[in-house]
């Protein structure tokens, strides 16, 4: 331990010859202690959010989802599932086809997003297990049925009760349009409604339709053509392989999407909220380092007599002025640390009793507390921002000595 720091932690220890030093002393430490604080708290509550959207995405989302890079269709999708099959790994491979098109049910109507997949499409994800009423079927013996988001149920007034048909309006993609007869500018087709699904997330409930993709061919006019290939992986295998390879045999003119990459506009607005909250408690903690300077300004004035005591016994300026420069990095480093605790003992409390309660109706609420994950990668960047900011605070305090003791 050299002789600065040991001079230094022993001014950081002992009492101040005034009042006035010892009470601002305390308040930079206070000051850096819940800033760091908030940003553990802050950082890890995004992390909780961001959590919570992977947990809901995955019950819907595809493991892989291949969609064509030009166009929003692929004009032969069995040639994308033969070349995929083979791959290691692959477990399932599936076509559908999404569309929009105009659903209308008794005196109601509303633009819906049509997805064609499948009568065994439960096997790719987990969709059977999002139903609210009704039993999850897209066809039997008799019928072709459709699966109803929450959404267009209420806004349609429907149920699952198979006693009226949906009804299903799409443009045609190919004629011209008989200015006479403008509704035969529209195919149209109609289900029963086997079950209604709800997954808590706007971007399924509020207007998506599962359909047979026979229907949906049919319906938009497509033949061998696909929206995008969804596919299952085996048990164990290596995701990441698996899409290099996937991306390797297709080519550029596919896309290969995980289920993050799939919902890549959400997760951006989370991390964009995230670090913009970061950002912004990071300028408070660079105000409240201000104090840390202040601590230092007075310490230095108080400690003339010391001072002059070093230089008549050898001391030199360098020496001297490591030594409030030592005393800057304690405070910083001290209210850090004091901070990171305090920080992970709320994140824990919250996690463990969830003291702080969202402010809805908690029977829509998918969470009823704030929820939270600890990331120790935000918290070393945490501690870099400090020891960034602790070392503008030694540049300060080491121009205020040199100019002190010229």
């Amino acid at each position: 331990m050299s002789l600065p720091f040991k001079i230094a932690l022993r001014y950081l220890k002992s009492k101040k010859a005034h009042n006035a030093v010892n009470i601002i002393s305390i308040i930079s430490i206070c000051g850096v202690v819940v800033t760091t604080a908030a940003l553990v708290c802050v950082l890890s509550v995004f992390n909780g959010f961001r959590g919570v959207i992977e947990t809901r995405l995955s019950r819907l989302d595809p493991q892989v989802a291949i969609t064509p890079t030009v166009g929003k269709t692929m004009a032969d999708c069995d040639s994308v599932i033969g070349a995929v099959a083979g791959i290691n790994g692959v477990a399932m491979a599936m076509p559908v086809i999404e569309d929009q098109a105009l659903a209308i049910y008794a005196d109601y109507q509303m633009p819906v997003r049509i997805k064609g997949v499948p009568v065994n499409y439960h096997e790719i994800n987990a969709i059977d297990s999002t139903i609210i009423d009704g039993n999850y079927a897209l066809k039997d013996d008799v019928s072709s049925f459709a699966v109803v988001g929450v959404g267009p149920a209420i806004n349609l007034h429907l149920r699952a009760d198979g006693l009226r048909m949906l009804q299903f309006y799409a443009p045609r993609r190919q004629g011209r349009v008989n200015i006479a007869n403008p509704i035969d500018a529209f195919v149209n087709d109609s289900l029963f409604v086997s079950a209604i699904f709800q997954v808590q997330q706007n971007s399924y409930d509020q207007d998506l339709i599962f359909v047979p993709i026979d229907f949906a061919r049919n319906l938009f006019d497509y033949d061998t053509q696909a929206s995008q290939v969804e596919l299952k992986l085996m048990p164990g295998a290596d995701e990441k392989a698996v899409i290099g390879q996937l991306q390797q045999v297709l080519g550029p003119g596919y896309q290969v999407k995980d289920r993050l990459m799939q919902q890549a506009e959400s997760f951006r607005l989370v991390n964009v909220e995230k670090w913009v909250t970061f950002l912004l408690l990071a300028f408070i903690m660079i105000i409240a380092t201000f104090n840390i300077i202040s601590t230092l300004s007075l310490l230095i004035i108080e400690k003339d007599e010391s001072i002059a005591t070093f230089q008549k016994l050898g001391a030199t300026r360098r020496q001297i002025t490591r030594i409030f420069v030592t005393e800057g990095w304690l405070i910083t480093m001290l209210g850090a640390v004091l901070g990171i605790v305090l920080g992970l003992l709320l994140c824990l409390g919250q996690q463990t009793f969830g003291w702080l309660k969202l402010s809805a109706d908690p029977n829509v609420l998918i969470v009823s507390a704030y929820p939270v994950r600890v990331v120790w990668t935000d918290i070393l960047i945490v501690l870099l921002l400090v020891a960034a900011i602790g070392f503008v605070t030694s540049l300060v305090t080491s121009t205020i000595m040199r100019r002190r003791l010229r």
